[in-house]
């Protein structure tokens, strides 16, 4: 920030900056949107309102009780939250709009609206800096503000759902080597879906869940498969440890509970992939835009939770080298035997050739599962027979030089 163009000094910038981060630590939520403007008027950014994207990723919804919801699809504002780039528009009145992605990562939070008189490379570079801020302060306080959860829920939650969506990780996260991403419905009658990713060192762990039945039951069997997967990968269980740990405390706690599942492990500098299918439909491979439907086909162990005297053997682990490029799709059978009002299934070749064409269009992993769960969404008129649970990773390392 420092030219001589700059309207505001380095030292100031830094000033007012340091306030913002202590200030909206303190603020309320009924007060993060005054402290907010406080400081983009200060740094001559205009006026700022932060969107929260909603559980389904249909509506963008102001933490400002004042504005209007926007839609994802269709607007500038959606634009930028689906695309993750910058769009900047006149405002009508001979100002400029200024739309900013709220990301995290690979996490796509909402979008930012600055709106100003005029914009040059400086405020370009604080509206960036600020966003980025935002999306950290947001996650900070989503953990403990109760407000934020409201913001982006548009009708009211069944128990076990607030349940187990209480498990769940961000929908997306990431790093230069690797995306993995996730969509989960019916989002407010979830039942027994689950998904789990997160990163120990240089591995990327993935789980998806599906629980008999739904009902509390089901969920309640789900966040103990989840809490013994996560106890077991925190400790250095190594995954057949990890899968025998699940079943042992599913045998122990809820013994007339089971689930299936798949439990995966990618190592993220050479795309080694290692998994457990536990009674779960197998996971697919895309490579260079085709399916390889039988590439990570395997006979599957009997599901979680069994006795163990029904399951036999110990835990059978497979092993693959993934190519750079490839997607991995780990789903749960509600996916493709969602059906239309004719009763057609949505079905596997449709699944994969909806990923298949939105990834060759140009769309992010996040962005391609979220037009994929829509479409199935509405085939059905909203309605789904089963949840609906799919779960991508995409391994791209970087291009040695």
């Amino acid at each position: 920030m420092v030219g001589a163009e700059a309207s505001i000094s380095a030292g100031t910038a830094e000033a007012l900056l340091e306030e913002l981060v202590r200030t909206s630590q303190e603020a309320s939520p009924a007060e993060l949107p005054e402290v907010l403007n406080r400081y983009v008027q200060a740094m001559d950014l205009g006026r700022v309102v932060v969107y929260l994207v909603d559980l389904q990723q249909r509506l963008l919804l102001p933490l400002d009780e004042g504005e209007e919801d926007l839609e994802v699809d269709g607007t500038l504002a959606g634009w930028a939250y689906r695309t993750d780039a910058l769009r900047v528009t006149e405002d009508g009145a001979g100002g400029l709009v200024v739309w900013l992605p709220l990301v995290n990562a690979a996490e796509r939070l909402g979008v930012v609206r600055f709106t100003m008189k005029t914009l040059d490379g400086h405020r370009l570079w604080r509206c960036r800096a600020l966003a980025s801020l935002l999306a950290l302060i947001v996650i900070s306080k989503r953990t403990y503000i109760d407000t934020i959860a409201q913001r982006t829920r548009t009708r009211p939650m069944q128990l076990h759902t607030e349940m187990l969506r209480a498990f769940l990780p961000p929908r997306s996260i990431g790093t230069g080597r690797v995306v993995s991403t996730a969509v989960v419905e019916p989002a407010y009658e979830l039942g027994g879906d689950a998904f789990d990713h997160s990163f120990t060192e240089d591995i990327l762990h993935a789980t998806i869940l599906d629980a008999m039945g739904h009902d509390l039951a089901s969920g309640l069997t789900t966040s103990v498969a989840m809490a013994g997967c996560r106890n077991a990968r925190r400790t250095g269980a190594d995954l057949a440890r990890l899968v025998t740990r699940v079943d042992e405390a599913l045998s122990r706690w809820l013994p007339d509970q089971f689930c299936t599942g798949i439990f995966a492990q990618l190592h993220m500098p050479t795309g080694v992939l290692r998994w457990c299918n536990c009674g779960h439909p197998a996971p697919l491979l895309i490579r260079r835009h085709r399916l390889h439907q039988k590439a990570l086909a395997r006979p599957p162990e009997p599901p979680l939770g069994l006795p163990a005297s029904m399951s036999g053997d110990p835990r059978q682990v497979h092993e693959t080298a993934l190519e750079p490029g490839d997607q991995i799709l780990l789903y749960t059978d509600g996916v493709v035997e969602a059906r239309d009002e004719g009763g057609e299934q949505f079905g596997l070749e449709r699944f994969t050739d909806y990923i298949i064409r939105s990834t060759a269009a140009g769309h992010t992993a996040s962005e391609v599962l979220r037009l994929l769960i829509h479409a199935i969404l509405d085939q059905g008129k909203n309605e789904l027979s089963d949840d609906a649970t799919i779960l991508m990773i995409e391994w791209q390392p970087p291009v040695a030089e």
